[in-house]
């Protein structure tokens, strides 16, 4: 078997280089290299102008997510109010675990009270004695 190679090296076929064009050139004056047609410019200046709206469209979205998670909280002193949509969540986030944070001191101090007043009770006062 013969070994293969890329392109065809079979007589009569020769690289796209070597040889001249399939096509026939066409007698146009050709344009200079930054020149447009009066059609491509009215397609080009319609296909700008909408990249425009979609560029305002996304800015307007941005802003309203940048501006979704400053309300009443985001107001308070010693609160950053990030830019977008993932600070907004985090802030929500943040409102969960100080709120839980809070409940678990609330239970935590009213145990120390209850457990405080049973000593007293007990040891000190000898109010209460256990047979």
């Amino acid at each position: 078997m013969a070994k293969r190679t890329r392109g065809s090296n079979r007589p009569g076929q020769r690289h796209a280089d070597k040889r001249g064009s399939a096509r026939p050139q066409s007698q146009t004056t050709p344009r200079p290299a930054g020149a447009l047609s009066a059609s491509e410019e009215t397609r080009a200046a319609a296909l700008e102008s909408e990249i425009v709206a979609q560029d305002r469209a996304a800015e307007v979205g941005r802003d309203r997510a940048r501006n979704t998670g400053r309300g009443f909280d985001s107001a308070r002193p010693g609160r950053s109010a990030g830019p977008g949509l993932l600070a907004a969540r985090a802030a929500e986030e943040y409102a969960y675990v100080v709120r839980d944070v809070r409940r678990i001191v609330l239970v935590g101090g009213a145990l120390a009270i209850v457990l405080g007043v049973l000593y007293v009770l007990i040891d000190v006062a000898h109010a209460v004695t256990i047979s």
